[in-house]
């Protein structure tokens, strides 16, 4: 049974719980603009992660350690949103990828947090565009390299990963209808 966990004039969106299960993260705009906030499930404590009113934030998630959020951060309606790390504790947020222009969204961790695959594409959204539209990138923190990961004609979009590893699953297009595309990590 679904029961209401915030409230209020607020808008709460896109929830996701911490690893340990005592956490969520969300973007709300309490503050008077789009924030990333979390807040204990006891509802006994709530942070503001990122300060301002003038940015657009989409996909929260915590890294399987717990120790950061990744987000996607654009400056305002149309703006190129990149991904950004935020440590739990310190709430510095750290770019994630090499300066560049293509809009990047819907990060997953792997499961030792050492990569991070999201859905990226040049431009912004538009009516009648062509495909593909977006697809999807792994970048490795460690040796600081993103690769591309599908080259499908459908997209590629919101990745994620099995708790194992060993599997990544997907959204994309087929002709007219939208599904799921299973990969197995290991083969390909």
């Amino acid at each position: 049974t679904a029961t209401r966990f915030t409230g209020g004039m607020a808008f709460h969106a896109q929830p996701r719980f911490s690893p340990d299960g005592k956490r969520i993260v969300f973007v709300s705009d309490r503050s008077g603009g789009d924030n990333v906030w979390t807040m204990a499930l006891d509802k006994t404590d709530s942070v503001q992660m990122t300060q301002g009113n003038g940015s657009l934030y989409v996909s929260p998630d915590y890294s399987p350690d717990g120790k950061y959020i990744v987000v996607s951060r654009s400056g305002g309606l149309g703006g190129a949103a990149r991904l950004q790390l935020l440590h739990v504790d310190r709430r510095s947020p750290l770019t994630l990828l090499p300066a560049g222009t293509l809009k990047t969204v819907g990060a997953a961790f792997s499961p030792d947090s050492r990569k991070v695959w999201y859905a990226a594409r040049g431009g912004d959204w538009q009516y009648n565009a062509n495909f593909p539209q977006y697809q999807l990138y792994v970048y490795d923190r460690e040796l600081n390299r993103n690769t591309l990961m599908t080259n499908r004609y459908g997209s590629g979009f919101r990745p994620a990963i099995s708790p194992d590893g060993k599997w990544l699953v997907y959204g994309t297009r087929e002709d007219t209808a939208t599904g799921l595309r299973k990969r197995n990590l290991e083969t390909g």
